[in-house]
């Protein structure tokens, strides 16, 4: 089966672009001037104000898209502009179509999409607007889930998301951060680990040993961070063969035990590293999932 990948020109048709949403363009164009075996480029359909106001405050949601009041617009931190609601909505619709091609055909598929676990309920916080990573568990849901796991391995804690699910049953959290940013109380529901550079791949393998009945989950929804990475705005002792290890890790571990993964890049800076770098970091994560969920192509 082909992994398949939503991107759109939209994801970063506004002028308040940083790395954030700049980096999706320089990993499709890495996908097409170099083509994965496996891996086919789509382009989404964008998320609607009722899908966003199905997660977040309705009036929240509208702000964002009316850009009033600017203050609340532009909560998430990188300002307001009239383009911005339609990169939101693209790169939020990205993710809700990953993670219905991966129900629909038991493989992986992914969105270039970042700027999604911090946000809230009411408003944006820590560059991310809408939490796509909610609005997707919540599209897995109507479309049949009983059961979701969002696998967050950002350098960050994924605060927002884990206060928008507290009221999904079906859906839990399984965090492992090298930073303390938008930390909170870990529960049973939304497990969060701390950790150094040197214990940062045992503590990924440990999330994921911890994970219960894993032929029960019907989706896996990766926040695949590239952030935890030295030069990414991560800490020492975590450099590409450490990402390289996670991605494999994460992947295999899905396809063993059947489990369908959306992913989508959430962060990555270029701190340190050339955009082109950053590009080949988040380039591995699509490499291994079609390794894991397409390999007579790969």
């Amino acid at each position: 089966m082909n992994v398949r990948i939503f991107w759109s020109p939209e994801y970063n048709c506004t002028e308040v672009a940083f790395d954030t949403t700049r980096k999706a363009d320089a990993v499709v164009a890495s996908l097409r001037d170099d083509p994965i075996p496996g891996v086919e480029i789509a382009a989404p359909v964008p998320a609607t104000r009722e899908e966003c106001a199905a997660v977040h405050d309705p009036a929240f949601v509208d702000a964002v898209i009316s850009g009033e009041p600017r203050s609340l617009a532009g909560s998430a931190g990188i300002g307001w502009d009239p383009d911005f609601p339609v990169a939101v909505l693209a790169s939020t619709g990205g993710v809700r179509d990953a993670v219905l091609h991966a129900l629909t055909t038991g493989g992986a598929a992914g969105s270039l999409s970042s700027g999604l676990h911090h946000a809230r309920y009411d408003r944006g916080s820590g560059y991310c607007t809408f939490n796509g990573l909610a609005v997707g568990a919540r599209a897995a849901i109507a479309h049949g889930a009983t059961r979701v796991v969002i696998l967050d391995l950002d350098a960050h804690c994924g605060g927002g998301t884990a206060a928008l699910i507290r009221d999904l049953p079906e859906v839990s959290q399984v965090d492992v951060s090298v930073s303390a940013f938008d930390r909170y109380e870990p529960r049973p529901d939304a497990r969060l680990e701390i950790v150094d550079g040197p214990g940062y791949l045992a503590a990924v393998e440990r999330a994921l040993a911890g994970i219960d009945d894993p032929a029960g989950i019907d989706l896996l929804v990766y926040n695949a961070g590239m952030d935890p990475h030295r030069y990414a705005g991560g800490v020492a002792g975590i450099d590409d063969d450490v990402i390289d290890t996670r991605e494999r890790t994460v992947f295999t571990w899905a396809a063993t035990h059947g489990i369908p993964v959306a992913f989508v890049l959430a962060g990555g800076y270029t701190t340190s590293m050339t955009l082109s770098e950053l590009a080949a970091l988040h380039r591995r994560t699509v490499e291994h999932a079609a390794a894991a969920f397409a390999p007579d192509a790969a």
